[in-house]
């Protein structure tokens, strides 16, 4: 019988390779997010006053503030969110309670998800302006760009919105039919309120991936910096505000850097928002044994 020793450094050497690489490629993330902080919040934090964020752009935005440009991103958004949650929502309730997981329907609606998911914005940006620009009349306008932002946040919401029904126990659903409850009241009565949190998070991803959206608004939203009258006037929303001062407006860098640095805030709030709401939904389902 032969005796075979394995050295224990040797054993340990796969893992403590393994953790160096982990630990090495977080490390590297971090860093390029503080150095992309240093080099932005320096120069703009200074410039983060309330009379900049509700002030009119002046002297083509090298002075002035961002009220109209935060405005007409806020209504940007809503139109996103008001047209993307309906259809979102009654999406997901088809793909999780009706639709068969290896259906034929099923997999033609998971797959197109999939394909949206990975289309460049730029290419959403012309859809909406042949569409909803020129097909449709819109034009250049907040509602353009809101209907187009909304079909690019439907995979992140269907998604999200979709998990959290199949999370839900079927105990729920087996109750519910021994009770006689129809599957509509079954759906909004009892599914809906435990999925609950997949929708917030998946509309809370969603606005968070609208709100720093350029270049699909560059087609659809229009450049104005002017306070929006209605949803069919131009609007410029902040991260166009960005772009047209860095690459447009010399001795702009200063107000563009501010804006950053209040994007940059609304997306670290956006991302610890869903932060939270993913972990006590995860910890309230492992209450249940789920």
């Amino acid at each position: 019988m032969v005796e075979v020793t394995i050295s224990p450094n040797r054993s340990r050497l796969p893992d403590i390779l393994a953790g160096t690489f982990a630990w090495g490629a977080a490390c590297i993330i971090v860093g390029m997010f503080f150095w992309l902080l240093a080099g932005i919040v320096p120069r703009g934090l200074g410039q983060l006053t309330w009379g900049f964020l509700t002030g009119v752009p002046e002297d083509a935005g090298r002075a002035g503030g961002i009220g109209p440009i935060i405005v007409s991103t806020a209504w940007i958004l809503a139109v996103c969110m008001a047209v993307a949650l309906p259809v979102g929502l009654g999406t997901a309730i088809l793909l999780a309670e009706f639709a068969a997981t290896d259906g034929r329907l099923g997999w033609v609606v998971r797959r197109s998800l999939d394909v949206l998911a990975g289309i460049p914005s730029i290419v959403f940006g012309l859809f909406g302006s042949a569409l909803f620009c020129r097909w449709l009349g819109l034009g250049f306008s907040i509602l353009s760009g809101g209907l187009t932002l909304a079909c690019m946040v439907l995979p992140i919401l269907i998604r999200a919105t979709e998990e959290g029904f199949r999370s839900v126990p079927d105990e729920i659903r087996l109750g519910a039919a021994a009770l006689g409850l129809s599957r509509t009241r079954t759906i909004f009565s009892l599914l809906l309120p435990a999925a609950l949190p997949g929708l917030v998070a998946g509309s809370i991803l969603g606005i968070g991936r609208a709100v720093a959206e350029t270049a699909a608004l560059l087609f659809t939203s229009g450049y104005v910096d002017r306070m929006p009258g209605s949803l069919f006037d131009s609007g410029r929303s902040l991260s166009i505000h960005i772009y047209d001062l860095s690459m447009n407006v010399p001795g702009g860098d200063a107000n563009a850097c501010a804006t950053a640095v209040l994007l940059i805030a609304a997306l670290l709030v956006i991302n610890a928002t869903v932060a939270g709401i993913t972990g006590r939904w995860r910890r309230s389902f492992g209450r249940l044994g789920v």
